[in-house]
């Protein structure tokens, strides 16, 4: 009975050490197949941040040249702003210049003697008023004698150098202030400045 006994016993052990091997073959089974379940999806979850993180850098990378491209063009707006009022100021300082008294005197008295040759009503001549001071009656007399008709010169607050002048009483007058001079020489200098600056 004894060897029966034992016989029972050493079955029983082969076959639970069989069953716990084959449990713990399943559990292991089991184990690797979860491992390689978790192994995939990491390796999943990576590409896409990796692939987010790329789409980001690229985003990024595009915004970043599109603020470069931007700041370039306010940049060449803004130097061009700067170039043009600059010269503005170059063309009404050099206008200014170029209409000092004695020029300005030249320049009325060659324009009226010339027109003065056309039936015309009285001359309106519009100055600032310390160069109709400086005129003095002296350079009136003069230019009345010689056209046969008045000539009235009329102070402006307005005008800096140069002279409006007008043949119908003020209606309509012909522009030599120095910021019409100023805006006609820049209309026509602006644009070769625009082309050097390309």
């Amino acid at each position: 009975m004894s060897e029966e006994l034992k016989g029972l016993i050493e079955k029983i052990q082969t076959e639970g050490i069989q069953a716990a091997e084959e449990k713990a073959k399943a559990v292991l089974e089991e184990a690797r197949r979860q491992a390689a379940a978790i192994v995939e999806k990491t390796n999943s979850d990576a590409q896409k941040l990796i692939q987010e993180a790329n789409e980001r850098i690229a985003r990024t990378e595009e915004a970043s040249k599109l603020a470069l491209k931007q700041a370039g063009r306010d940049t060449m707006i803004s130097l061009k702003k700067e170039i043009n009022s600059l010269l503005d100021k170059i063309i009404r300082a050099s206008i200014q210049g170029a209409l000092s008294p004695q020029e300005l005197d030249k320049i009325i008295t060659g324009l009226i003697r010339e027109l003065s040759h056309k039936p015309k009503e009285e001359a309106e001549i519009t100055l600032k008023k310390e160069d109709i001071e400086r005129m003095g009656k002296g350079f009136l007399s003069e230019l009345q004698e010689e056209i046969k008709k008045g000539v009235v010169l009329k102070p402006s607050e307005e005008i800096r150098a140069g002279f409006l002048i007008s043949f119908d009483s003020g209606k309509s007058h012909f522009d030599f202030t120095d910021k019409a001079l100023a805006d006609y020489l820049a209309a026509y200098l602006k644009p070769k400045l625009i082309e050097l600056l390309k």
